[in-house]
């Protein structure tokens, strides 16, 4: 069942957006080579608790960090440790904070040092699918619509979208209904849903150099690509409206 949230659930959530968008722009002025994915935990884990949050991840179905730090061939789910940022890499910061219980979910990739031209290309193209596709939300649109925008504008530019991971519904749960997903297929288009006004969103593109297989790490959280090229992820939570979206995490 897809809830359409009142006025004040989205007034709730988006301060929890607000925490998020302000933790992930603090992850950006962190994000240095030689600084450990650990300390970027620990930093924004301090900031969202000292703003009034709780970060959501933490204890999820065993995650065991507040944060998600994904690395280069890291699609998701990328548990922060000790290893060290480099010059050339490119790391996924994912962040989902709950407040007065509601949530909000958001993520960004963030170029460490100098990057190649093919590694901003990719950024840039992942973070311009996310807006094409929250650029065609308003209520009586199609799922499949932001599906479509997202895997033909990333197909377009050479790169591929990953299929095994989702966007997702949210609110007072973190994933609720519906799956969002960045492609179109048969199934979705058989059981295609409308949105309204009032329900809320996380949209995510996950976008590969190479192809879209995935596989999952030993610790039973880290998604790479099994190709191993790299990989690229953006996330907004997100309102419909009656004429587009708001963006509760901008």
């Amino acid at each position: 069942m897809i809830n359409c949230k009142s006025e004040r659930e989205i007034e709730l959530m988006r301060k929890a957006g607000r925490i998020v968008s302000e933790a992930l722009c603090m992850a950006e002025d962190l994000a240095k080579s030689r600084v450990t994915t650990d300390t970027l935990n620990t930093e924004l884990e301090k900031f969202v608790i000292q703003k009034g949050g709780k970060p959501v991840f933490k204890g999820y179905r065993g995650y065991p960090k507040s944060i998600c730090t994904s690395i280069n061939e890291e699609i998701v789910h990328g548990i922060p440790s000790q290893r060290i940022l480099n010059d050339g890499d490119i790391l996924s910061v994912d962040i989902g904070v709950e407040y007065s219980n509601y949530v909000a979910d958001a993520a960004i990739t963030i170029p460490i040092g100098e990057i190649s031209q093919e590694m901003q290309n990719l950024l840039d193209v992942c973070h311009e699918s996310l807006l094409k596709a929250i650029g065609v939300l308003r209520s009586k649109v199609k799922l499949s619509a932001v599906s479509r925008a997202i895997q033909t504008y990333v197909e377009a530019k050479g790169f591929s979208v990953v299929r095994d991971y989702t966007g997702h519904g949210i609110g007072r749960q973190m994933h609720e209904e519906p799956q969002i997903p960045n492609f179109v297929n048969n199934e979705l288009l058989k059981n295609d849903k409308t949105l309204l006004k009032g329900m809320a969103l996380a949209i995510e593109p996950m976008i590969c150099v190479g192809g879209y297989a995935t596989e999952v790490l030993k610790n039973n959280w880290t998604v790479v690509t099994k190709d191993r090229k790299f990989s690229a992820h953006y996330e907004h939570t997100v309102v419909i409206t009656d004429d587009g979206a708001d963006i509760l995490t901008k």
